[in-house]
């Protein structure tokens, strides 16, 4: 074969190289969340004027759920914060995520969490539960919702 015949081939072939290195990759995204917290969604309600909310951010690429937790008018100190999940509203469910260190308002935090934990954050099961001496089982709670 000619080298005149062997350039266009050899030209297709660096072309259709650039585009497939020009594709994009899977991007990653940011999945904002919400919820609002008040003592009518605990199980069961009590009478707690406190309330909440907290803005949440899941990285599907890194699978790293970020949080900020704001609260007011709650009993007591708070001693305990969770995700708790999966659920239904209305329903009770274990730790998925503990949030570790100072708990006043605002809560800063982020975990990264299991394939099985970030479906299920997803899918709109995952509650936030805020625990204070008063109501050792929970005395705020809400659900973690895609925002608007």
């Amino acid at each position: 074969m000619s080298l005149f015949k062997a350039i266009p081939a050899f030209a297709g072939s660096i072309a259709l190289a650039l585009v497939l290195s020009a594709a994009p990759a899977a991007q990653a995204k940011t999945v904002k969340m919400e919820a609002k917290l008040d003592a009518s969604q605990e199980v069961p309600a009590n009478d707690s004027k406190g309330k909440g909310t907290a803005e949440v951010s899941y990285d599907t690429k890194s699978k790293k759920m970020t949080w900020t937790v704001e609260y007011s008018d709650m009993s007591g100190p708070v001693t305990g914060a969770h995700f708790h999940g999966p659920a239904k509203p209305g329903e009770s469910a274990d730790v998925a995520v503990a949030i570790a260190g100072d708990l006043a308002s605002p809560i800063k935090g982020s975990e990264t969490l299991t394939a099985a934990q970030a479906k299920d954050l997803q899918a709109g099961k995952y509650y936030l539960n805020l625990h204070t001496a008063a109501h050792p089982d929970g005395e705020i709670r809400g659900w973690v919702k895609k925002a608007k």
